[in-house]
């Protein structure tokens, strides 16, 4: 008689840099393979049938040989949402998702996209950084590396700034590749991108409604159900909304060494940015910064410099100002 179905660990340990993949091109970026695959190139911008562009750090620049119907590249956005699980159409126009390889695509259709059918590809190139690699690549120097290990260390909640493609993901995935084995993290995204190299590591994502509207499930509602499942350190990958306020409310009772980033252009322009998310949440401006400068330990302002290098450009502490949220430059380092 065969033995009865039982849970059993696996016996065989996995190195945590085993974890996270190599980078795979999935067959159904067909004639965009090619630029996936270069090594240079971050971000594949497709513009319905008037052209292709390709960041490859120095900006965007035209690809000439480009050549697609809006049918074409319509079908190919198609494909690609498919590969991430979720269903492009007329009444579904403008969805993002996360394809198994790490590569992020938002597809937006005619005639929401005026031009016709537009693509914008992430394609991730540190998959699983650690900070020595990030320290190598220029991001920061020996001391700032050394003042980021004690920050993981010593359980800082850390919020990440900076502007589009600057690198707040990498950088967050790397603190996270920090943390000591022991810890369970929890991280909630709209798009799961972050993929730290830890072996104890749940990702929460956000879900679309369906064509019913029925099924959402919100950043916010996840924040609140990660606290049910005990998190050793609390990551929202991007905030934007309301969950700011259920972020606030866990780091300010008793669940430290948490983290998050936010959308700024500049580091004075982050307690403006706060401030607007709080009134997304329902929050005035003056319990919003009670909350703020008490939840977060450091703010850490990405920059990228026109030659494509990312790097933490300033670090700030929050603070009050006439009872409202101020910030000011720190160098703790």
């Amino acid at each position: 008689m065969p033995d009865p179905f039982v849970l059993r660990p696996r016996t065989a340990a996995v190195d945590a840099a085993d974890a996270v993949p190599a980078l795979a091109v999935d067959p159904v970026f067909g004639a965009l393979a090619e630029h996936v695959r270069d090594d240079r190139v971050t971000d594949i911008f497709v513009n319905g049938a008037s052209g292709l562009f390709v960041d490859r750090g120095n900006g965007t620049e035209p690809v000439p040989a480009w050549l697609a119907s809006e049918r074409e590249v319509r079908d190919l956005a198609v494909a690609l949402i498919g590969a991430g699980g979720r269903h492009l159409d007329d009444q579904s126009p403008c969805v993002d998702v996360r394809l198994e390889s790490g590569i992020r695509v938002h597809a937006a259709l005619a005639p929401v996209s005026t031009s016709g059918t537009a693509l914008s590809i992430r394609v991730p190139r540190v998959l699983g950084a650690d900070l020595d690699a990030l320290a190598v690549s220029g991001t920061f120097d020996s001391a700032q590396r050394a003042w980021l290990g004690r920050l993981v260390a010593e359980r800082a909640n850390v919020l990440i700034t900076g502007g589009t493609g600057t690198g707040k993901t990498t950088l967050l995935s790397a603190l996270l590749s920090e943390v000591a084995p022991s810890e369970r993290i929890v991280t909630i995204e709209d798009v799961a991108e972050l993929r730290p190299r830890h072996p104890h590591h749940v990702s929460l994502e956000a879900r679309q409604a369906n064509l019913e509207g029925a099924g959402r499930i919100t950043l916010a509602m996840l924040v609140r159900e990660s606290l049910r499942m005990r998190p050793d350190r609390l990551i929202v990958g991007e905030c934007r909304g309301e969950e700011v306020r259920e972020l606030l409310t866990a780091l300010n009772t008793g669940h430290d060494g948490g983290a998050g980033t936010l959308h700024a252009s500049g580091l004075l322009d982050v307690p403006a940015r706060m401030e607007a998310l709080g009134a997304l949440a329902g929050m005035d401006a003056v319990a919003l910064a009670r909350q703020v400068v008490s939840a977060f330990t450091i703010v850490l302002h990405l920059e990228r410099a026109t030659d494509g290098r990312r790097r933490i450009a300033h670090a700030g502490r929050f603070t009050l100002i006439d009872e409202r949220l101020g910030i000011e430059e720190v160098q703790p380092w």
